[in-house]
C-alpha cells in the first residue's frame, strides 16, 4: 500500500566539545587540544519511488550521531555522519516546528533537512602570548531538530486518467516499461505508477468514477495526485456503451475537485481500437473530436499505432527541454 502522508521527528546530531591537552615534552611545551567534530546533518533525495516513504511505517524519529570529542596532539574529533534518505519526487516537507514547506522537485535533488551542530574549538585555538596554557575551551553546539509532515503530492509531466480498465497501465508499460499490474477489471491499478519515457515522467493515475471528487472508490486521495501533472491524457474505451459520458464523468469529477484542473493542457487517446470496426472507429472519432480536437487512437496490439503518441510525447519533450 503506498504511503502518501507520514509525521517524522528530526534530529541532527550535536557538535562536541574541543579537547584539552598539554604536550608534556619540555621542549615543547604547550596545548594541543583538537577541535570538536561536528554533529551529523540529516538530508532528503528525491528519487522516482513513489513508494520511498514506506520506510517510514515504523521509522518515526530520524536521529543523526553526534561528534566526537577533539583529542590531544592536535586531533580533531570525528564529525558525525550525514544521513540521507530518499523520498519521492513531489514530496511536499512541511516543517511543523518552523511552519516552512520544501518540495522535492527533482531525482536527484538534495535538501538540508536538519543541519548538525558544529564542534567546539580545543584548546590549541585558545593559546597566545600571555597564556600559553590556556584550559579554555568550546562546547559543541545543538543540531537542528524538527517535527515534519511529510505529502506525497504526485509530481509528472503527463497524466493518464480515465475510467477504471480504459488501458492506461498497459500503455504505460508499453511506453516506459514501468510493470504495473494490469488485468481485465476495474481497480486493478490501486497505487499511481511512474514510468519514463526519455526526459518526460508519466504517471498512470487509479481510474475515478463518479463521485470520487466526494470520495467514492479510489476517491480524492487520487485527484490530489492529478493536480501536479502538468499535461492530461485522457483514455477513453472505444468499445464504451457511451464513450461522451464517460468522458463528462471524469470531467465533472476533474473540476468538482478542483476548478483549475479542467484548465490542463489534455489529449484525448481512444483505447482499445482494435475492439470495433474500421467504420465504427471512424465513427466514434468523429464524435469524440466534438470532445477535444486532439484525438489519438490506438490499439495495445498493434505497435504501429503507438507511433502518433510517441511522436506527440516528442513534440512535449521538446517543448518541456526548451523551456528548461
Amino acid at each position: 500500500m503506498l504511503l502518501d502522508e507520514v509525521k517524522l521527528k528530526v534530529a541532527a546530531g550535536a557538535g562536541a566539545r574541543g579537547g584539552v591537552a598539554f604536550n608534556k615534552l619540555k621542549m615543547a611545551q604547550g596545548p594541543t587540544g583538537g577541535n570538536g567534530g561536528k554533529g551529523g546533518s540529516i538530508f532528503f533525495e528525491g528519487v522516482s519511488d513513489l513508494n520511498a516513504l514506506i520506510q517510514f511505517r515504523h521509522q518515526k524519529e530520524l536521529q543523526a550521531k553526534d561528534g566526537e570529542p577533539g583529542r590531544g596532539n592536535f586531533v580533531d574529533g570525528k564529525d558525525g555522519p550525514d544521513l540521507i534518505f530518499k523520498i519521492p519526487i513531489g514530496t511536499v516537507i512541511h516543517n511543523l516546528t518552523t511552519g516552512q514547506d520544501e518540495e522535492m522537485i527533482r531525482i536527484g535533488q538534495r535538501l538540508l533537512i536538519a543541519k548538525g551542530g558544529a564542534g567546539g574549538k580545543g584548546n590549541f585555538k585558545f593559546r597566545s602570548s600571555t597564556n600559553t596554557t590556556p584550559k579554555e575551551f568550546q562546547p559543541g553546539l545543538p543540531g537542528e531538530s524538527f517535527a515534519l509532515e511529510l505529502e506525497l503530492k504526485l509530481i509528472a509531466d503527463i497524466g493518464l486518467i480515465g475510467l477504471p480498465n480504459a488501458g492506461k497501465s498497459t500503455l504505460l508499460n508499453l511506453l516506459t516499461n514501468a510493470k504495473s499490474k494490469v488485468a481485465n477489471y476495474p481497480f486493478t491499478t490501486l497505487e499511481p505508477s511512474l514510468g519514463v519515457y526519455y526526459d518526460l515522467i508519466l504517471a498512470d493515475i487509479p481510474g475515478l468514477i463518479e463521485g470520487a471528487s466526494a470520495g467514492r472508490g479510489l476517491g480524492h486521495k487520487f485527484l490530489r495526485h492529478v493536480e501536479r501533472t502538468k499535461i492530461l491524457f485522457h483514455l477513453l474505451a472505444a468499445d464504451s456503451a457511451d464513450l461522451e459520458s464517460d468522458y463528462r464523468v471524469i470531467r465533472s469529477e476533474l473540476a468538482a475537485h478542483n476548478p483549475r484542473l479542467g484548465q490542463k493542457e489534455e489529449y484525448l487517446l481512444i483505447s482499445k481500437s482494435d475492439l470495433v470496426t474500421p467504420i465504427e472507429l471512424k465513427k466514434i472519432m468523429t464524435r469524440a473530436k466534438k470532445l477535444n480536437p486532439r484525438i489519438l487512437s490506438f490499439s495495445l496490439l498493434d505497435d504501429d499505432s503507438l507511433k502518433p503518441i510517441k511522436q506527440t510525447l516528442d513534440q512535449i519533450a521538446q517543448v518541456k527541454l526548451a523551456g528548461d
